[in-house]
């Protein structure tokens, strides 16, 4: 069992500029599933976690450097996440490599990432150019962020701050008032959350942003936090469709972006202003 202590997490590490898979470090979800009352074997949600590397190169043969956007694919119930420094000093590890082509690299990424993960990992390289040409994008649905509320909680997001009508209906709401730290190093982390529910009941607006106000101070890793609002509001809203996903901005050249939903369904590559 890996432990967080272990990982390279604030930690001294020397910088490799040699394509080492070892460097790679996971960490099991079933810690975390087990308190939050989840079984690992029964999850009851689908998901994934994408994964951007803005910070990505390599050397062809000819000795000339390229560079790229990565996207990774980890299924939110593969055994373990990847602890997000290792990640990025694998991918450090690969700015004096050697591949032939894209399609030699993109191999070797999802070969490394799935023996970590555990389970299939799917990765996609990005020119500039396409990446560019994707653009930004706003949210759909109603942004709560402009209610006037008071807040007097940051550091314990609980299922008793949400509230609920006795009519049931269908809501698109976001925030990007995100907030969580790291649980090892305490750095913060910042994100726009998205929850698309329908027919469950009336979630009162005002409480979903008391209650995603009170992630400001709570030591977490991303899937984490957003496996906790999913099961929270699952729980309370008893919908019919439930899905909850966050993107997240980006350190260390990385960012992580949680996608949990109750539908089988993948969820589509949007960028906020943010990332």
């Amino acid at each position: 069992m890996h432990s967080v202590e272990q990982s390279p997490l604030g930690k001294s590490t020397e910088y490799v500029s040699q394509y080492t898979p070892g460097l790679l470090y996971p960490i099991p979800r079933a810690l975390k599933w087990t308190e939050l009352g989840v079984d690992g074997a029964n999850l009851p949600f689908h998901g994934v976690d994408v994964w951007t590397c803005y910070e990505l190169s390599w050397l062809l043969p000819s000795g000339k450097p390229v560079v790229a956007i990565a996207e990774f694919a980890i299924p939110a119930a593969s055994p373990n996440i990847v602890e997000s420094k290792s990640f990025k000093l694998y991918l450090n590890s690969l700015n004096q490599s050697v591949f032939a082509s894209i399609t030699e690299l993109q191999a070797a990424l999802e070969q490394d990432l799935s023996r970590v993960a555990g389970a299939p990992v799917t990765v996609v390289l990005w020119s500039l150019d396409e990446w560019a040409g994707r653009g930004i994008q706003r949210p759909a649905g109603r942004c709560i962020d402009e209610l006037d509320v008071p807040i007097a909680g940051y550091a314990h997001p609980q299922r008793e701050l949400l509230s609920v009508g006795e009519a049931r209906d269908s809501q698109r709401l976001y925030s990007h008032l995100l907030k969580s730290n790291c649980p090892v190093t305490g750095q913060p982390d910042w994100g726009t959350l998205v929850v698309d529910y329908q027919e469950g009941l009336a979630l009162e607006p005002e409480s979903l942003l008391r209650y995603v106000v009170a992630f400001r101070q709570h030591a977490d890793f991303h899937e984490q936090c957003v496996e906790r609002i999913y099961l929270d509001l699952w729980r309370l809203l008893k919908p019919e469709k439930l899905t909850v996903f966050a993107r997240y901005v980006r350190r260390g050249g990385l960012d992580i972006n949680p996608y949990r939903s109750s539908e089988a369904v993948q969820p589509v590559g949007e960028r906020y202003v943010r990332q």
